[in-house]
């Protein structure tokens, strides 16, 4: 199974509104993408609840891992993402 490993680039973490735009791209590739810190049970990357319920923080390193076709490339999409600041503030 593909994984990436990625530091959290957003200054609230993935908290809102980076969680919200995450779960929404996790969810748009059709794949089944978990996203886990530490050594906590990867949670489904789709739910933004579930996202939330991690309590990642900036600066924090999270592992994505994806299923199917396609899912090199929708790890690099994802991780792109989660490395960019994403609150705009």
């Amino acid at each position: 199974m593909p994984s990436r490993t990625v530091t959290i680039a957003s200054r609230v973490g993935l908290h809102a509104r980076p969680a919200a735009t995450f779960s929404r791209a996790a969810a748009a590739t059709g794949l089944a993408v978990t996203l886990s810190v530490a050594d906590s049970a990867p949670v489904n990357a789709s739910s933004i609840l579930a996202v939330m319920s991690l309590g990642v923080g900036y600066g924090q390193a999270v592992t994505l891992n994806a299923e199917g076709e396609g899912a090199d490339q929708a790890l690099d999409t994802l991780a792109a993402l989660l490395a960019t600041e994403q609150d705009g503030q």
